[in-house]
């Protein structure tokens, strides 16, 4: 729904923007009112008005349907997802709502700051969480795969702060990181982020069926009690 279009337009593209809606696509940002963001602020990403194929109904669920893409803000559709808009009207998808980070009061997508994670060469895979936190609402915990070769250390854990601190800012700088040989996935590949949020947080797991390696699961955890243990020592 918002692509560069190859074939009916030429636009320039800039890396790791999603560009421009496709034709009959009237995209937006919009903030938690439902006003439009102005450019360059993050916001929840709408559309405007019906498009070809467009979803029309969950079957014998129509007020779910009506629930999760209607009612959030009146008239437009609403996709779940976090976004900005620059100056050129570029759309950036930054994430799923759900899966947004409430910083101090500051908003930030577990996509961005992961896309940011990994362009540090010696991450090879990174997943962001937030953690429950009483005087910032939430906490960034990352998860980090390394390159083959590279050894976890305090001192790459020091670059990778000082990484995300250029990145994207101070308020992206991880409270906590882990490394891990395997991030837990899906058969599809996805990252089974809840699973580790649920380690972060100290809640039930939950259902693995869909789980493609038990044991990446169970080394994060014996390496988060590990470290958790590390800090009741250090107090």
């Amino acid at each position: 729904m918002i692509s560069p279009c190859p074939g009916i337009e030429c636009v320039p593209l800039k890396p790791g923007s999603a560009t421009l809606p496709l034709p009959g696509v009237e995209a937006d940002v919009v903030g938690e009112n439902g006003k439009p963001m102005l450019p360059e602020q993050r916001g929840f990403l709408v559309i405007k008005r019906p498009w070809p194929g467009m979803l029309i109904g969950i079957h014998e669920a129509p007020e779910r349907y009506k629930e999760a893409y209607w009612s959030r803000f009146p008239n437009v559709y609403y996709t779940g997802d976090y976004a900005v808009k620059d100056k050129d009207g570029y759309f950036w998808v930054l994430g799923r709502a759900d899966e947004v980070l409430k910083i101090a009061g500051h908003r930030l997508g577990t996509a961005e700051l992961e896309d940011a994670a990994v362009s540090h060469p010696q991450i090879a895979e990174a997943a962001v969480v937030g953690k429950e936190d009483p005087v910032k609402g939430e906490s960034i915990v990352m998860f980090v795969r390394l390159k083959e070769g590279v050894d976890p250390s305090p001192g790459l854990k020091k670059e990778i702060v000082d990484h995300m601190r250029r990145m994207v800012g101070p308020i992206a700088v991880p409270d906590e990181i882990h490394f891990a040989a395997e991030l837990p996935k899906t058969r599809s590949g996805k990252v089974m982020r809840r699973v580790l949020k649920a380690v972060a947080n100290n809640t039930s797991i939950g259902d693995l069926t869909t789980l493609e390696d038990k044991g990446s699961v169970e080394e994060i955890i014996k390496a988060y009690r590990e470290f958790k243990e590390g800090e009741v020592r250090k107090k």
